[in-house]
């Protein structure tokens, strides 16, 4: 009997991720495309099919050894209707991508938002070890989120559960991509961490922070971290305050489904301890201590992989109800 596969597919901003992947979650092949967003991304599904179809031309691979495809992508995703109802970074509103995909496909489509899509990955393979009930965070240039509770990925009425990056956190702060002040991630993603930076550059001119962003005219998360492990205390201060902040939001997500796992994925946390130890103690600091104690946090394992991962899992999901 000939093997079964699925096709993984991340939509980012930059970049199209596309794996073949085992029906119990190993990526046999995968490679990358361009996101081509001109005239709001009305392309992408033409390029991602044409850039399948010639990989499975050219490595012998028929079509009917795919199940079917699960495609994660960025913004507010209707799961049931495979639509999106917006993506800023692309262009796309209330674009119809199951549908596009199915008909140029013929393949059974399953859509799901980015970050919920690498929740499932980390769940399934990665750091999650099939935890029922658990939260994963994403700190790249946004923040995203996933949570499952009873072993079931929370979706909500229309798509939109576990936007844990739009947890207001500062009701008179910045302005968010989505329009509303002081969500979590004009804090804690990458993108915030850095305008703090910025922020304290211009309140203490003559300190180190300011010095390096004169010297090398920009400065990154990771700038901020090692500067922070060389004692300044700026650096330190920002990290600290950006724990304390994150480290009250997961408490009061715990709160709500009492998760024995917290998963850290992207840029941010490729800091490791120096960052995950002063968040697990305002993590401990604000939660039930009850809740604190039955919760560990780690780090994700999957990398760029887990959104790949995450959409065979989908598929699996999905195909196998189908038949049931």
């Amino acid at each position: 009997m000939m093997e079964k596969y699925n096709l993984g597919i991340d939509i980012g901003g930059t970049a199209v991720k596309i794996g073949i992947v085992t029906i119990d979650g190993k990526i046999v092949h995968k490679w990358e495309i361009p996101t081509n967003k001109t005239e709001q991304g009305k392309h992408i599904v033409k390029e991602v099919w044409e850039s399948i179809s010639t990989f499975m031309h050219n490595n012998s691979i028929p079509l009917n050894t795919i199940q079917g495809m699960g495609i994660g992508a960025p913004g507010f995703v209707n799961r049931e209707a495979g639509i999106i109802y917006e993506a800023v970074n692309i262009g796309w509103k209330n674009f119809d991508l199951a549908a596009q995909f199915k008909t140029i496909s013929n393949l059974p489509v399953f859509v799901e938002n980015d970050a919920n899509m690498a929740a499932l990955g980390e769940f399934w393979r990665g750091a999650g070890d099939l935890a029922p009930n658990m939260i994963a965070i994403t700190l790249g240039t946004g923040v995203g989120g996933g949570v499952i509770a009873n072993g079931t990925l929370l979706d909500g009425v229309n798509g939109t559960a576990g936007e844990i990056g739009h947890l207001t956190v500062d009701p008179n702060g910045y302005l968010c991509n989505c329009g509303r002040h002081g969500c979590l991630e004009t804090v804690a993603s990458a993108t915030g961490i850095v305008r703090q930076a910025y922020e304290t550059a211009k309140k203490h001119p003559s300190g180190q922070i300011n010095q390096f962003i004169q010297e090398n005219k920009t400065i990154t998360t990771k700038d901020i971290f090692h500067l922070a492990s060389l004692g300044d205390e700026d650096a330190n201060e920002i990290i600290m305050y950006t724990a304390d902040v994150l480290g009250l939001a997961i408490a009061n997500i715990a709160t709500v489904i009492n998760p024995e796992k917290v998963l850290l994925g992207g840029g941010v946390s490729k800091a490791g301890n120096q960052f995950i130890e002063p968040l697990k103690k305002a993590f401990k600091k604000y939660a039930l201590s009850r809740i604190s104690a039955a919760c560990e946090f780690s780090i994700a394992k999957l990398g760029n992989d887990a959104g790949i991962i995450g959409a065979s899992y989908l598929v699996n999901e999905k195909c196998n109800a189908n038949r049931k």
